[in-house]
């Protein structure tokens, strides 16, 4: 499967305040690339509550760039490849309020969540929380570290279709995970893309 994980911190409950993203890119489910960037957010301040949560402060920030100005190396990172994320429609959100506020397009990418599906594929669980799942799973990461987090969202969705293929549930006649499609994973489970968009 090939798709790029995404994750963002934020410094406070506005979705323009980006302060860190991650992304971690998955060709043929394996890991190929990674790109991470602190942020400078448009407004110099972090809400202590959420410093408690990613433990990033004003001094980690000051002099990071700010988000128009590393938008172009993610866009040619991601190319034409889906997002995932947990909880997408946060990580969504908060990349298309940022965009809007620096004045720029609003690309029309795809996505898909992690919440979703492992909701769908893994109903025993009693929390699908990003931190629960990596224990379950046992993988071992830094949350609230938008690196760590979307390599750990990219690690729950090969799990999830590792469970469909165990399974018999895939459709069609890929069974292998190297070879399975995006597409064709979220129609075996009965999902679909999402799509960004700017209204």
């Amino acid at each position: 499967m090939d798709f790029v994980a995404i994750d963002f911190e934020t410094g406070t409950q506005h979705k323009n305040s980006a302060i860190s993203v991650g992304l971690v890119k998955y060709e043929g489910s394996e890991r190929t690339d990674s790109f991470y960037s602190l942020i400078k957010p448009p407004v110099l301040y972090i809400d202590p509550f959420n410093t408690s949560i990613h433990h990033l402060t004003i001094e980690n920030v000051i002099d990071a760039p700010t988000f128009d100005q590393i938008f172009p190396q993610i866009q040619s990172f991601v190319g034409k490849l889906p997002f995932v994320a947990h909880n997408a429609g946060f990580d969504m959100n908060v990349l298309k309020a940022t965009l809007l506020h620096y004045g720029m397009q609003v690309p029309a990418y795809k996505y898909f969540d992690s919440v979703h599906l492992s909701r769908k594929i893994f109903p025993e669980l009693e929390s699908h929380k990003l931190t629960c799942l990596g224990d379950y799973f046992n993988i071992e990461y830094d949350a609230h570290n938008a690196l760590a987090d979307a390599d750990t969202c990219a690690k729950v969705i090969l799990h999830c279709a590792r469970r469909l293929i165990s399974e018999n549930k895939i459709k069609g006649p890929t069974k292998d995970l190297s070879a399975l499609t995006v597409q064709n994973f979220l129609k075996s489970a009965s999902v679909k893309f999402k799509e960004l968009t700017p209204i």
